[in-house]
């Protein structure tokens, strides 16, 4: 099996409310912001192939489906749909995707499910081939969301994704799709029923897997919000994030599980470290990843 990671089109977002109440002297040492307060973001999806005989897509990221006003709006940099491309120059097409993975859905991880925008043409599905895998906690989330998070989903794509006859809604840590070969935990803390999608790693040590790779999502954005306290604005409850997530890393850490970012503009993958005073940070640090063998 071989890893690569696909960036998709990129943003930029007040990093006032992507550092939550993290004052900006602290955060702009990690993310330096433009005149408008905003800074990078990718939105990065990892492919795997073949894992248990398919190939698997982690996420889809923001795409190309909005119109330019809202595209201006949410900082989307680039009109063309990124993610299409980087596939192509992996060897792959949207076609040859056997199963989509997505953690939640929140449009700029699910956007890229979509065709690019274009005027008077309704939002299409593209991966024509691929079972759509999504949490059932977060299923219900985004059939019918909260007017706190409702501009967070995309209305028409619940409805596309039950009438493709292709979605796979999973409840437990095992999908029949991907059966033992990937395992889901999930967290309430940014939204209801956020699936941590983790490849199982090739050793057992006292029954449970050890190595492998688990895609953060929201949960862990990129490296700056390793440290336990840093939290966003977009989550539902951040003090319930911020215990979820020392678990999270304290489970990955003792499991040499490699962590994988999808909103990180300059890094895909690190390990979890933990210094003498108890702070995670990171360390193994990887930009991309170009067909990487998982043990490597």
């Amino acid at each position: 099996m071989k890893l690569w990671s696909i960036r998709g089109n990129s943003q930029k977002l007040d990093g006032g409310a992507m550092f939550g109440n993290a004052p900006k002297a602290l955060w702009e040492k990690w993310s330096p912001s433009d005149d408008l307060n905003r800074i990078e973001l990718a939105c990065r999806a990892l492919l795997a192939s073949p894992l248990g005989g398919k190939t698997v897509l982690f996420e889809t990221g923001i795409g190309a489906f909005f119109e330019p006003k809202m595209r201006e709006r949410f900082g989307v940099q680039e009109p063309r749909h990124i993610l299409i491309d980087s596939l192509r120059e992996a060897g792959f097409e949207h076609e040859d995707i056997d199963v989509v993975v997505l953690s939640h859905l929140h449009f700029d991880h699910a956007g890229g499910l979509l065709a690019p925008w274009s005027e008077g043409r309704e939002a299409e599905l593209l991966f024509p081939n691929a079972t759509f895998v999504v949490g059932a906690a977060h299923w219900e989330r985004a059939r019918h969301p909260h007017p706190r998070d409702r501009a967070s989903f995309i209305p028409e794509l619940p409805g596309l994704l039950e009438a493709s006859g292709r979605l796979e809604v999973v409840a437990g840590e095992y999908s029949k799709t991907l059966g033992e070969s990937v395992r889901f935990s999930y967290s309430d803390g940014h939204t209801p029923g956020l699936m941590l999608a983790e490849i199982v790693g090739p050793e057992r040590v006292n029954g449970q897997p050890r190595g492998g790779v688990v895609f953060c999502a929201d949960l862990i954005p990129g490296r700056s919000w390793v440290h336990v306290p840093i939290t966003m604005g977009y989550d539902r409850n951040a003090e319930l994030l911020i215990d979820e997530k020392r678990a999270f890393l304290e489970d990955k850490l003792a499991r040499n599980v490699h962590l994988f970012f999808t909103h990180d503009p300059e890094c895909a993958m690190a390990q979890v470290v933990r210094d003498e005073k108890g702070r995670f940070g990171t360390t193994h640090e990887v930009g991309e990843l170009k067909a990487r063998t998982l043990a490597a």
